[in-house]
């Protein structure tokens, strides 16, 4: 089974259906060697979710599973004038990593949003819905990475997102958004997801090659 590296997941920390530890078996019966719990999160619940995000991470990482857990968050419906002091409190918290949650269509997410996500320097804009080009110009010369989303309603704006990407030269990355039974796809599966958004053959694949790369850049903290 091809490796697979997917950093958009949800446990029982915040509204998945599964503990850490079933996330992490679940995911390496599939075929992932780098997971990212990345569980909702907004200025009233880091505080409390990151020292349990952490210490699932630890406990898998001590297990020879050949999967590596990173610990990270996405901030969801946080108003975009506290976006950047929460990705702030995010990082001093221990989160590897920060996704924002975009401006999907599927959800009343607050406008400014992914603009506010670029500018703080998020590490990952899941589901930005209809970015506009200024908005992933930025996310180019920042270094945000863009999402392709395989979840539903989230994923109805890939091909825009993907063809601002490969005009301005933004970084895209997949994310499952996996909440529940079925929703950690095989590596071949979601690199159809990328294809079916306009994502071309060779861009797939440099897609997750990155992907391997910031996962073990951010793992090797440990």
């Amino acid at each position: 089974m091809r490796p697979m590296f997917d950093f958009h997941t949800h446990t029982l920390i915040s509204d998945g259906d599964f503990i850490p530890a079933e996330m992490a078996r679940r995911a390496e019966v599939a075929g992932y060697r780098l997971l990212g719990l990345s569980d909702h999160s907004d200025l009233s619940t880091l505080a409390g979710q990151m020292p349990v995000a952490l210490a699932a991470a630890r406990a898998e990482n001590r297990s020879p599973s050949g999967l590596a857990v990173i610990p990270g968050t996405e901030l969801t419906h946080v108003r975009p004038a506290q976006i950047g002091e929460a990705v702030r409190l995010a990082r001093e918290l221990g989160a590897r990593y920060v996704v924002v949650h975009g401006e999907t269509l599927a959800e009343p997410v607050a406008p400014g949003t992914n603009l506010a996500a670029i500018e703080a320097g998020a590490d990952i804009l899941a589901h930005p819905g209809l970015i506009s080009p200024d908005e992933a110009r930025l996310a180019a010369e920042k270094g945000v990475r863009l999402e392709i989303s395989a979840k539903r309603g989230h994923s109805l704006a890939n091909g825009h997102v993907a063809r601002l990407a490969e005009r301005f030269g933004v970084r895209l990355i997949f994310g499952s958004d996996a909440h529940t039974v079925g929703d950690l796809p095989v590596r071949d599966f979601a690199e159809r997801i990328c294809l079916a958004a306009g994502v071309p053959e060779a861009g797939v694949a440099e897609m997750f090659r990155l992907a391997e790369e910031f996962g073990r850049r951010l793992a090797g903290g440990d």
